[in-house]
């Protein structure tokens, strides 16, 4: 059944939450008191134009601004209803919770398993047996165990593009998060890989909330539920998929949606 309104309006359990979210490069100000509700298990898209500010709000769902020189985030990101950015949060805990895929395919220079273990290693697991069954769990997550099952102590780097993805995907499933934020996972790789992502993002919403950045309009039409337009740095209109793109509300997502600017 096709959804036709916001989250909030069919009652769904909201899983992280932004409020009057602001962020400034020094004195740019990149994201305008955007306010967005995203619920458990759905794939919540952002779609618009280049430089429109949706992978900068994406960034600031788990506080990689941090790390920006310069970059001062105001407004509230709430994850089960507290504040990431309340003092008393620690932000390593933060992206503990918050999982972040990024748009090329980034995997260390280490063995398929020892890519796939880092996380849990980090956090101090080290019985071989957990990190065995972690790292073939989340390699079936990632669809990619049938494939890489016989190579999992040869170099990642010698995986396909469309694999290094997916092995990231399994990288950050691997420690267990809520959240799981791809900043155009599937831009950089080919048609057939593309649709292997899209698919695995079809099955990872069952165990998690998914936010994605996509500069393909057909993308969010097929894989989200709910989808959010961004035009110069401001949050023009979210709603379900299928309403946005049939019936937007805004004159400027229907422009964009159209093809007649982005």
């Amino acid at each position: 059944m096709l959804l036709e309104k916001t989250p909030e309006e069919v009652g769904l359990e909201i899983k992280i939450e932004a409020k009057s979210l602001n962020v400034y490069y020094g004195a740019y100000h990149a994201l305008k008191d955007a306010s967005l509700a995203m619920p458990a298990n759905r794939v919540q898209a952002l779609i618009g134009p280049s430089g429109c500010g949706k992978s900068t709000f994406l960034r600031a769902l788990d506080r990689m601004h941090d790390l920006t020189p310069g970059a001062r985030v105001e407004g509230t990101v709430e994850l089960d209803n507290k504040n990431i950015y309340d003092d008393d949060v620690d932000p390593v805990t933060v992206r503990n919770r918050i999982g972040m895929v990024f748009q090329r395919p980034n995997p260390f220079p280490k063995s398929v398993w020892e890519n796939v273990a880092y996380g849990p290693k980090i956090h101090g697991l080290r019985d071989k047996k957990k990190l065995d069954e972690i790292v073939e769990r989340s390699l079936h997550q990632a669809a990619l165990w049938d494939e890489i099952k016989d190579r999992l102590h040869r170099s990642a780097i010698d995986l396909s593009g469309g694999q290094q993805q997916r092995l990231c995907i399994a990288r950050v499933l691997a420690v267990e998060p809520e959240v799981i934020l791809m900043d155009e996972p599937a831009s950089a790789l080919d048609p057939i890989a593309t649709a292997k992502i899209e698919d695995l993002i079809g099955e990872i919403k069952k165990l998690y909330t998914v936010v994605i950045v996509t500069h393909s309009m057909q993308q969010a039409a097929r894989i989200s539920d709910f989808c959010a337009f961004f035009h110069l740095g401001e949050l023009i209109e979210n709603g379900a998929t299928n309403q946005v793109f049939t019936r937007p509300k805004d004159r400027r997502t229907e422009d964009y949606i159209t093809g007649r600017f982005g």
